[in-house]
């Protein structure tokens, strides 16, 4: 396929299968009917699939279009995530919320969160500030921000808190590492011992990985190379790097599409709860209550 399929196309997709019919779905969309059947025919021909069965009662999805229809919804919302979370960013500064979340949180979580309570109050203007979870304490501190989302296993003391989500480190590693061939899982020992692809000093991933390590009476993981961000950690490991330990959250989809490879652990537990901080003794009220209430409500 050299060409990928136009957004709008996979709305009208949609809509067909929600709606039973064309002509709605091309009145949602603000598109003649003729339109309609002219782009989803182009989306037919692109994918090679026939998706809409068109009859006299109306239209209705094909198998594969129904298929499709849940590939093409879980796209849209991707995208509508990607938006909101742009959105926040460029308003951090002179927002009426303004929040601050840790790596992977605001890539994977907030976003969604947001989402939802600009659903619900249109007219909110909500800032996020993206940093690791060491420097979510601080702004929360010097009261920069309303309220954080961090991924650390340690909360300082002068802060409140409440867990919003449980995550899970995986040891990954690319196809073509020696690990993926092994019979039995890496032990605490092996893995600290191991030169690995980490994130910098400050993150919750490593901090979670470093205390796991000591609590399985370990040294600390001895890093092979230091990086920023998580995408950076996950390009590296990819391109055959080294092993690297990161959120399943983050590595989900190179998981299912064989980009990289989990490899199996014992002895060792790499769960992690992930919170949300503001200052002690400070009520959240208002918009700062209400995402922390959807982020309870929604996280994995």
């Amino acid at each position: 396929m050299s060409t990928v399929p136009d957004l709008e196309s996979l709305r009208l997709l949609v809509l067909v299968g929600e709606l039973g019919s064309l002509g709605r779905a091309a009145g949602e969309l603000g598109i003649t009917q003729p339109a309609a059947s002219k782009r989803l025919s182009a989306l037919e021909r692109q994918l090679r699939l026939v998706l809409v069965d068109r009859t006299r009662r109306g239209s209705r999805l094909t198998p594969a279009g129904h298929v499709v229809s849940d590939w093409a919804r879980r796209v849209l919302d991707e995208v509508d995530g990607l938006l909101t979370g742009a959105a926040a960013l460029r308003a951090h500064r002179d927002a009426e919320l303004r929040v601050a979340a840790s790596m992977t949180v605001a890539e994977h979580l907030a976003p969604g969160w947001i989402g939802e309570l600009r659903r619900a109050e249109p007219a909110l203007y909500v800032g996020l500030q993206v940093t690791n979870s060491t420097s979510v304490v601080e702004l929360v501190r010097s009261g920069e921000v309303d309220m954080g989302f961090i991924e650390s296993p340690s909360i300082p003391t002068d802060l409140a808190y409440r867990r919003v989500a449980v995550d899970r480190l995986a040891v990954v590693v690319a196809p073509t590492h020696p690990w993926t061939r092994r019979r039995r899982p890496v032990s605490p020992e092996e893995l600290a011992a191991t030169p690995l692809v980490v994130r910098e000093s400050g993150s919750g991933t490593r901090e979670t990985l470093e205390r796991a390590l000591a609590a399985a009476r370990c040294g600390p993981a001895q890093p092979l190379l230091e990086l920023g961000s998580t995408t950076a950690v996950r390009s590296a490991v990819i391109a055959g790097a080294g092993p690297a330990v990161l959120s399943v959250l983050a590595v989900a989809t190179d998981l299912s599409e064989g980009r990289l490879v989990e490899v199996g652990v014992e002895g060792i537990d790499l769960r992690r709860a992930l919170c949300a901080v503001w200052p002690s003794g400070r009520r959240l009220v208002g918009p700062a209550a209400a995402l922390l209430a959807i982020a309870g409500r929604a996280g994995p």
